[in-house]
């Protein structure tokens, strides 16, 4: 008899864990359907795509292409009383074109990096 109680209380274990189990599945189900539901709201919401009309066009000039300058530096002003200048007495930053356009290249005698302090490998 009592192999027929403990049989019946583990069968009844079973069939509840299993009631939970697909009372857990419904509850994500739910879940899941209420997240799409919410997504397709929000989605109506929002701005539709661009047609092809309103994308961006290349301008007739064609594509923009790089271009390489050479720059000099603007010098710092000195005041003519020696003071300090502010700022609004400053020409403006980014420099001028250098006269000499060509690039500036590696020389054979130089290491190429900063502050290698040496002649390099000759």
């Amino acid at each position: 008899m009592d192999t027929i109680a403990t049989a019946y209380l583990a069968a009844t274990g079973s069939a509840l864990a299993s009631v939970a189990f697909v009372v857990v599945g419904l509850v994500l189900v739910g879940g899941l359907i209420w997240a799409f539901r919410l997504g397709f709201r929000v989605r109506r919401r929002e701005p539709a795509p661009p047609r092809p009309q309103e994308q961006p066009r290349m301008p007739a000039s064609g594509p923009a292409r790089e271009s390489h300058q050479v720059r000099e530096p603007n010098e710092m002003p000195q005041s003519a009383d020696g003071t300090r200048l502010t700022p609004h007495e400053l020409r403006p930053t980014g420099g001028r074109d250098s006269d000499d356009q060509s690039r500036p290249r590696w020389e054979p005698g130089s290491s190429g990096s900063f502050g290698s302090g040496g002649p390099g490998v000759r």
